[in-house]
């Protein structure tokens, strides 16, 4: 442990011109008598630390002296690349490795480069999670992370999602890899005793495992395997598969201008592909896709009169209710 914190400590002052006393006992975690005490280990082991006295002093390598303790460790190289998601990072457990990794990067930069990180920091920031909804990290994602990191099979018990609250079931899987999609963690494994085929790959909601064993075996992971092309595919099927039911609308051409923004976006553009000609006013009529008639009224209402539902009858009626309940709140 205090042999880690002593290259911490060397390559933090290799990387600034000098570091104070309080600045190193924060990026270090200790008292500023450990610190002490850590530069007079240093110093004994032939590093040239140096402490400059009074109210501006602070600690320094002196002789431009360089270590080569910069190499990156395995998990720590993996972990830089995961950097500029510092939530995510967070939530594997993989913030200490990324930030060791950091370090030794900055290290290893010529004295001209070495604030690049806190440049790029201060002009990029991905911020995962979606607008409005607090994210909460699933218990089980460490484990699973772990898992994945280092190619181990697992035997996870998984709640389903069909509607089926308690119905469990527990799988063999080989976790491939892990996705965050507006704040909600994904696996994408495939089922250990379904072979290799691309069918058996599956994508599984993380805060739905209620138990995960990581497994002394490792699997063979198929290095064909393209996760952004196998996300973007199973993406788009389940979004697809929610779109159960369909409704006639006809929209004027501000509607066929905001559709794709109230609806699935890919459905917009189909549906209006597939219509025919405007009609006299300039109305088009589409057959859209929709995920249920509740949802349907949900966003169609946000088109106000630039949308006609014509059918089914039972959503007409409801927005037939809508707007004579409005005719009555206005006075018209």
């Amino acid at each position: 442990m205090r042999a880690a914190r002593l290259i911490k400590m060397v390559l933090l002052l290799q990387s600034r011109p000098s570091m104070t006393a309080a600045e190193l006992a924060r990026e270090l975690e200790v008292s500023e008598r450990t610190v002490t005490r850590d530069a007079q280990a240093l110093s004994e082991a032939g590093v040239p630390v140096y402490a400059d006295r009074g109210r501006a002093g602070g600690y320094r390598l002196i002789g431009g002296y360089r270590t080569r303790l910069t190499g990156l460790a395995r998990g720590e190289a993996e972990a830089l690349f995961l950097s500029g998601v510092p939530t995510a990072l967070r939530e594997m457990g993989l913030e200490d490795a990324a930030s060791a990794a950091r370090l030794k990067v900055s290290a290893a930069l010529l004295p001209s480069l070495r604030d690049a990180s806190r440049t790029a920091s201060q002009r990029f920031h991905l911020d995962a999670p979606a607008w409005f909804k607090e994210p909460e990290t699933p218990e089980l994602l460490p484990t699973v992370a772990d898992a994945v990191w280092d190619d181990r099979r697992i035997t996870a018990r998984y709640r389903r999602g069909d509607g089926e609250p308690q119905r469990e079931v527990v799988r063999e899987l080989e976790p491939y890899a892990l996705v965050l999609k507006a704040g909600a963690w994904y696996l994408c494994a495939r089922v250990a005793d379904e072979g290799p085929s691309r069918a058996s790959f599956r994508v599984y909601r993380i805060d739905r495992f209620t138990a995960v064993a990581v497994r002394e075996e490792r699997f063979a992971r198929d290095e064909e395997f393209d996760l952004p092309a196998f996300w973007e595919e199973r993406a788009a099927q389940f979004a697809r598969s929610l779109l159960r039911g369909e409704v006639v609308v006809r929209l004027t051409g501000e509607g066929v201008r905001r559709l794709a923004y109230t609806v699935d976006p890919q459905s917009a553009r189909e549906a209006l592909a597939a219509a025919g000609d405007p009609d006299e006013r300039g109305r088009v009529t589409v057959t859209l896709p929709v995920e249920s008639e509740e949802v349907a009224h949900d966003q169609l209402t946000a088109l106000g009169p630039e949308v006609e539902v014509l059918s089914p009858a039972t959503l007409r009626k409801r927005f037939t209710d809508d707007a004579a309940r409005l005719a009555e709140l206005y006075g018209v």
